[in-house]
């Protein structure tokens, strides 16, 4: 494995979002963390924070089939999936593909789906498949879902339920830029034509290369015992309505390799998962009645704070 691969494909996808989105190279990071592992973001915060453009941006840097999809309460989910229409002049049905047959499918503000349309996600987003009347359709490899959604307004919203939550292997907040950032960002040409004038900077080859190899990234029997010491700490957390599944300890594990990986080593660090730890698992986590706040995160941060960090062998 040539671990060299791993930072040169960071490097250009940052360098090249970077062009777009300034001051956000953690959150483009974690992105590419997730997109390496096949999973998913959600990107929740405040309108006009650039939640669209990040990902618009990370779509036009790798490359791919990319579609996005406004979700309103009218939506529905044949509007996803595709139909099956009568062609007159063949006299049979034929399939008509829906957006989510795409490399990269932006769901924008997520939550203003019904519920209906929503679960139309679940077996697209956890097995890589659709079914239409019947017939399964496989998607194609790479397949990313990256839906954002505003955690303040909620006239006119659908909370995702938990099955669906659970299915996002990352959620993530961008925040407010720095002072001297946005002032770049407000006296500069439109952020929407620098993403237009984007190119693909990654071959498919460079994507299928450190999707595949990142597996092999060596964790050690301490380190898998840290992540488990702390998805053990969530689920015996009595603040906690419920604790971490294990699918978010599989994407816990993922995440560390990914970004050992990314950093330019071919093991992880307790760094690595305590640097992942809090976008992989906050979601996943409610204090009760479905709520998920700071108080979470708060939570959250001091369960990984009282989990011993194994210091030796690690390598």
């Amino acid at each position: 494995m040539d671990i060299s691969r791993f930072t040169d494909y960071r490097a250009k996808i940052i360098d090249n979002c970077s062009k777009a989105i300034l001051g956000k190279e953690d959150s483009i990071f974690l992105v590419l963390i997730c997109f390496i592992c096949s999973g998913h973001v959600l990107l929740e915060d405040v309108p006009g924070t650039g939640k669209t453009m990040l990902l618009r941006s990370f779509a036009k840097t790798i490359g791919g089939g990319f579609k996005r999809v406004q979700f309103t309460p009218d939506l529905l989910p044949s509007d996803l999936t595709g139909i099956n229409f009568y062609n007159m002049k063949t006299g049979e049905f034929e399939f008509r593909r829906g957006p989510l047959f795409a490399n990269i499918v932006l769901a924008d503000e997520i939550n203003r789906a019904t519920p209906r349309t929503q679960s139309s996600l679940l077996e697209a987003m956890e097995e890589r498949q659709i079914t239409v009347d019947g017939t399964t359709h496989v998607l194609e490899e790479p397949f990313m879902v990256m839906a954002t959604q505003n955690p303040l307004e909620s006239y006119g919203t659908f909370p995702l339920p938990d099955a669906q939550i659970d299915r996002f292997f990352m959620r993530l907040s961008l925040g407010y830029m720095q002072r001297g950032q946005e002032l770049d960002v407000i006296s500069r040409a439109s952020t929407l034509d620098i993403v237009e004038a984007l190119q693909q900077v990654v071959t498919d080859e460079e994507t299928d290369y450190v999707r595949r190899e990142y597996h092999n990234i060596n964790v050690s029997a301490d380190v898998a015992g840290y992540i488990m010491d702390i998805i053990e700490g969530t689920r015996t957390e009595s603040s906690f309505f419920t604790g971490v599944s294990t699918r978010g300890a599989i994407a816990l594990y993922k995440a560390s390799q990914a970004c050992a990986a990314l950093n330019g080593r071919d093991y992880v660090l307790p760094e690595d998962v305590r640097f992942v730890a809090p976008n992989v698992l906050i979601h996943r986590l409610n204090i009760g009645g479905g709520a998920r706040t700071e108080g979470t995160a708060d939570m959250l941060g001091k369960i990984i704070d009282k989990v011993q960090v194994p210091i030796e062998n690690l390598s």
